[in-house]
């Protein structure tokens, strides 16, 4: 039976200022998502005036973004494992919130992607110091648990970016969409600059550099296929969440409030359940056998792939939605345990870069190609399908990737204890 490697905080910190931290964070991370998800859940009309393909949708959604986003994390990871974590927070925010604000004002596909730049630069760094903080601030025993809740960012704030987004762009037009949803972050970030403090690190030994540190994790064979694995569930997932919209109001004809608000509700309870129960239930069972880290997404994986079927081949698209509720449920169940056993496989002084690294790889594969492939698919497949070529690209895409991603979890799972063992070797 194989138990948790010992790894906690030096210093004690009070419970009440730990939920503190870890709510604002969540709060931090809300708005993150809230400014990725009101593109998606405004292509339509944004492509509608501007005339954009699906193509080029998916090229908004997915490398304008991701490519930015995803090589900025490593230098500012970098910094955060040096650096003090809650300015690095704060400035993010400000940035990626400012960003979006002036998003409102784009008027071509180049104007849209370079504020979708912007964007991203700013998110790169709000994960890795968070990831890193939150890690010294809650023992190993209770880590998974933490940047489950933490993980909560992403169902809150994709289904907050659905609800406003949808009706603010129903109401009002999608400019005033992006800078309602905007400036609150350029609030939030003083508060976040003011009131966070910076808890003391775990000890460290000397400082690793990006080659010595992405060395150790790919010596991980364990970290290997938690990544590949983590990265195609992003690839089909940030694939589905950009064009599932565009799918419901092409294919079903929901209009573009009410869309807001069942993606919103959906996404809000099987989300936060989701997120929840993966890092609740890895923690429980790993603390029999810490295989069930990997097990426990890999499991889930599989079993949303029946759910999916019938959320893409259902003909009436109301019912379609009841029916992609269990799929909701377990799609977040990776997160908590995979951000965890990535902390939980390096050295403190790593955790940052750690986290930054796996941010690359799922961002680079999942976010940077995964829109943009279901896009290129259903333009490819329009000649033969029409409007159902939407369809098809989500339907295949989801199907192959969460049944190939399940896969290398359980390869995961079979060097994980090992792994651990290894890390202070």
């Amino acid at each position: 039976m194989s138990g948790v490697v010992p790894d906690r905080p030096d210093a004690p910190v009070s419970s009440g200022y730990r939920a503190y931290a870890l709510g604002l964070l969540v709060v931090v991370y809300v708005l993150n998502f809230i400014d990725r998800q009101i593109l998606t859940i405004l292509a339509k009309p944004i492509a509608d005036e501007l005339q954009f393909s699906d193509s080029q949708l998916g090229l908004l959604t997915g490398p304008a973004f991701a490519l930015f986003y995803t090589f900025a994390g490593i230098p500012i990871a970098r910094w955060a494992d040096v650096g003090v974590r809650r300015s690095i927070i704060a400035l993010a925010l400000l940035i990626w919130s400012g960003m979006t604000a002036l998003t409102s004002l784009a008027g071509s596909l180049g104007q849209l992607a370079l504020a979708r730049i912007g964007v991203g630069v700013g998110e790169a760094g709000c994960s890795p110091p968070a990831h890193s903080l939150i890690s010294d601030l809650f023992p190993i025993e209770r880590r998974a648990t933490a940047l489950a809740i933490y993980s909560l960012g992403i169902p809150i704030g994709g289904a907050l970016g659905s609800l406003l987004g949808g009706w603010l762009g129903e109401l009002y037009g999608w400019r005033i969409a992006f800078l309602a949803v905007g400036l609150p972050g350029v609030l939030l970030a003083a508060v976040v600059r003011l009131t966070l403090r910076e808890p003391k690190r775990a000890v460290v030994h000397g400082r690793e550099s990006v080659r010595e540190v992405f060395s150790f994790m790919l010596r991980r064979r364990a970290f290997v296929h938690m990544s590949i694995g983590a990265a195609l569930h992003a690839f089909y997932g940030y694939g589905a969440g950009a064009f599932v919209p565009v799918f419901l109001m092409r294919v079903h004809g929901l209009a573009l409030g009410e869309l807001g608000t069942w993606l919103a509700a959906i996404g809000l309870t099987t989300g936060v359940l989701g997120t929840y129960l993966g890092g609740a239930v890895s923690d429980r069972l790993a603390s029999l056998e810490v295989r069930w880290y990997m097990r426990v997404p890999a499991i889930a994986s599989v079993l949303a792939v029946p759910f999916s079927l019938l959320f893409y081949l259902w003909p009436d698209g109301r019912t379609a939605l009841l029916l992609s509720i269990p799929g909701s449920l377990l799609g977040p169940i990776y997160l908590g345990p995979t951000f965890a056993m990535t902390q939980t496989l390096v050295r403190p002084q790593m955790r940052a870069l750690a986290s930054a690294i796996l941010l690359f790889i799922i961002n680079l594969i999942g976010l940077g190609l995964g829109p943009f492939f279901v896009g290129v698919l259903s333009d490819a497949l329009k000649p033969s399908y029409g409007i159902d070529s939407v369809r098809y690209a989500l339907l295949g895409t989801v199907v192959v990737g969460a049944l190939w991603s399940s896969l290398h979890y359980m390869l995961a799972a079979r060097t994980l204890a090992e792994d651990l063992r290894a890390k202070d070797a």
